[in-house]
């Protein structure tokens, strides 16, 4: 990806003016209130997932038992969304920006990946433990590599026209998917299911445990508010020029059933907190104080 120079011949084809700094940063025309507003939301749902991880790190270090509290299936399901975010964000040229949030999200996925197989080689100690966390460092350190090397070429593109921040964006007109923008499609699908799937094993490794013990609700509180932002941020803004609305939500649809799903899911398992809770406070009193002797 190459960085895109944004100058003021390309900032006057916003049809009704827009923000400076948001066409600066995102190449967005924000156009009226709508649109500002869906720029402040989709902003604060990127703080809610970038911060969602840092509580299960700390719940992590001071529990101990994060391979049982947290399905594998979970886990990997999770950065394999986030993989394919980070692939269509590169096949559609997207700003610096959504990039960099891209290949932020999978090195948390990586790095809770990493905090998973410590404790689980910790509390069973296996032979194998050494190769896999050098696998991971390493593809940790492919994934920091990687941006730096694709925006290594000094030659900037001039911007033509306007394109919105999202990843199936089309020019000002309801023009028919092209191959870009349908592989884009597919792979927001997959993304969106990956996302869907991963709930199932943790959802039902909770049932099994009968506990939700060792998992920070933080993870799940902020990835649910950072979804409901990212919904809102998709239908408060304005489609492009010359775009219905039936058209815009169609390029969408992917990442609003994504979202949707998994804020539905994500419910789900804050309702199996609740009930486990109430599970563990319950069952406190059935044991007897030791008598003094």
């Amino acid at each position: 990806m190459v960085w895109r120079t944004l100058g003021t011949s390309n900032f006057s084809n916003c049809p009704n003016g827009s923000i400076q700094w948001i066409w600066d940063v995102f190449g967005e025309c924000a156009q009226d209130g709508w649109d500002e507003a869906s720029v402040g939301l989709g902003l604060i749902s990127i703080v809610c997932f970038a911060a969602s991880t840092f509580p299960q790190y700390i719940k992590a270090c001071k529990t101990g038992n994060m391979d049982q509290a947290l399905s594998l299936w979970f886990l990997l399901g999770w950065i394999g969304g986030d993989s394919c975010n980070l692939i269509g964000s590169f096949l559609a040229d997207q700003l610096p920006l959504q990039t960099y949030t891209a290949v932020y999200y999978v090195l948390a996925d990586l790095m809770m990946l990493t905090l998973y197989f410590h404790y689980k080689f910790k509390n069973r100690p296996s032979p194998l433990s050494a190769p896999i966390n050098s696998v991971l460092l390493f593809i940790l350190g492919t994934v920091c590599v990687t941006p730096l090397l694709s925006i290594a070429d000094p030659v900037a593109v001039p911007r033509e026209g306007f394109r919105g921040r999202t990843l199936l964006s089309v020019e000002p007109s309801n023009k028919p998917f092209t191959k870009k923008e349908v592989i884009g499609f597919v792979i927001g699908s997959i993304s969106s299911v990956l996302y869907l799937l991963s709930r199932l094993p943790q959802i039902r490794t909770n049932f099994l445990r009968q506990s939700t013990q060792g998992i920070s609700y933080s993870l799940f509180a902020l990835v649910m508010l950072g979804n409901t932002l990212y919904g809102l941020s998709v239908l408060l803004k304005n489609p492009e020029v010359g775009q219905s609305e039936g058209s815009y939500l169609l390029h969408h649809l992917p990442w609003l059933v994504g979202s949707l799903g998994v804020l539905l899911l994500d419910t789900i398992i804050s309702i199996q907190f609740l009930v486990y809770r109430s599970h563990s406070t319950v069952a406190a009193p059935e044991r007897e104080p030791l008598l003094p002797s």
